[in-house]
């Protein structure tokens, strides 16, 4: 058994039945509704696609990751996947960054905070702190299911694989690190926002690099934690790609009632 992106990328074949079976949640089992009518796929549609076209095995769940990797030469062992969908690829032509969103735990971030002295009346007086434990967390996260706390997933080639689109029907896939960047190197703030006509600290933690913003955290309104690596840093890319367009007759060979009347014809054509 081959392991894809752990040692290597994937071939144009595997990259192919990845694309070919994404194609397939246009036929109305996607999450997504399209102008047509019809569907496109989602985020549990990605991580099953994933799964399938990788080797792997979808979790369904909320495990830390979205999928597992075997690793054939060691029992019980394997890779994580952390699968990111969002429809951001105009965002990411326009910047070159590319948007996952790392966790949306609002309580847990605010638990993580409150065993520092953090919270919402004084949290915006320490950014760098307030940063340092939300990045930590997700670390943590990951750690209690890694090897060194007897998990069964080797974080040492385990990684985000982030899924951008527009709405023009235009996708690309992404690969990243799992270790996130050094707290340290970067800029911590809380912007300054002009609110009917009141100038006040804002409530985004903004993290900033070099060239940008690389994280944001939107602590009383969702709880998104949310990372900008650039795409140029990714470990690997695709080209930008294409859902395979349906055959002319899906709908009446592969459609909705056609998988119902295939699955169970002596029920679908008694009489009544």
């Amino acid at each position: 058994m081959t392991i894809p992106f752990v040692d290597r990328d994937p071939t144009e074949k595997e990259f192919e039945r990845f694309r070919l079976i994404l194609s397939t949640y246009q036929d109305g089992s996607g999450q997504q509704a399209s102008k047509s009518g019809n569907t496109l796929p989602g985020w549990r549609d990605f991580e099953r696609a994933v799964a399938l076209a990788f080797g792997g095995i979808a979790q369904e769940s909320k495990y830390i990751f979205d999928v597992l990797i075997p690793d054939p030469g060691r029992e019980k062992i394997s890779f994580g996947v952390s699968c990111k969908m969002r429809r951001t690829l105009n965002d990411t032509r326009r910047n070159g960054r590319v948007t996952l969103e790392l966790s949306n735990s609002s309580g847990k971030f605010w638990a993580g905070l409150r065993e520092h002295g953090i919270n919402q009346q004084n949290y915006k007086d320490q950014p760098v702190l307030v940063a340092q434990t939300l990045l930590a967390l997700v670390e943590s996260w990951h750690q209690d299911v890694g090897l060194e706390k007897w998990g069964p997933v080797d974080l040492s080639k385990s990684f985000y694989l982030a899924l951008s689109w527009n709405p023009q029907g235009e996708y690309q896939l992404f690969k990243f690190a799992l270790l996130l960047p050094d707290v340290a190197t970067l800029k911590w703030d809380f912007p300054i926002v002009n609110s009917n006509g009141e100038v006040k600290v804002g409530r985004r933690l903004r993290g900033q690099d070099a060239s940008g913003t690389l994280f944001e955290w939107y602590g009383e309104s969702g709880g998104q934690l949310k990372y900008y690596p650039l795409a140029k840093n990714a470990l690997w890319k695709s080209e930008i790609f294409h859902l395979e367009t349906l055959p002319g007759d899906w709908e009446s060979k592969h459609g909705i009632l056609a998988k119902a009347r295939d699955y169970f014809p002596k029920l679908w054509n008694s009489p009544g």
